[in-house]
């Protein structure tokens, strides 16, 4: 949601070509991200170098938010997924927009609430051996606010990153869901 406050004013912007790091684990927050255009990919990363993909954010969405407010360091990296826009508010501006906007502060509270019910469902079904059960459950949240018939616009990569599971498996477990009626496909791409 981008803010009418942040239309009304002229807010610092910043362009990220494709696979450019906006920020990282360790970093000390310095802006809530507004993007503009383009998307951003959040992604933790084990000691093996395995990426976990935590969230994608596009254009209207923004993040950042948590670690502002708190104060405290990022957790992740966010990179560019594509070329991308992004508005930068600082800590005392984020808070302003805040105390003005208060459909901004509603949207700000369901967000993270969204956010937080996420995190707790991935951290049930990662506790999860079966990937059926992951991907059935991963699939089902993804496409809760799409119409029927909608893509999903996820690719099996990104199930594999969300799920921990290997793009391998996720290809099988999709097709074999598939062909047992628990998913929809059209051309290759998840359907709601």
């Amino acid at each position: 949601m981008l803010s009418s406050y942040l239309l009304a004013h002229q807010f610092k912007t910043l362009s990220y070509k494709k696979g450019a790091v906006v920020y990282e684990p360790g970093q000390n927050p310095r802006y809530v991200y507004f993007i503009k255009s383009g998307e951003i990919r959040m992604v933790t990363v084990n000691k093996e170098g395995k990426e976990f993909l935590q969230g994608i954010f596009k254009a209207k969405q923004y993040f950042g938010e948590p670690a502002l407010l708190l104060q405290r360091p990022y957790l992740a990296y966010t990179i560019a997924s594509a070329d991308t826009e992004l508005i930068l508010v600082d800590h005392a501006q984020f808070l302003q927009i805040l105390e003005e906007d208060r459909a901004f502060s509603m949207n700000l509270i369901e967000t993270l609430s969204n956010r937080l019910f996420y995190k707790s469902m991935m951290l049930e079904e990662l506790g999860n051996e079966q990937a059926e059960h992951r991907l059935k459950t991963l699939v089902n949240y993804l496409g809760r606010d799409l119409e029927k018939g909608a893509e999903l616009g996820v690719t099996r990569q990104a199930l594999a990153d969300m799920s921990g599971l290997r793009v391998e498996t996720v290809i099988r477990t999709i097709k074999k869901m598939s062909a047992a009626g628990e998913v929809n496909l059209s051309r290759g791409k998840l359907i709601k």
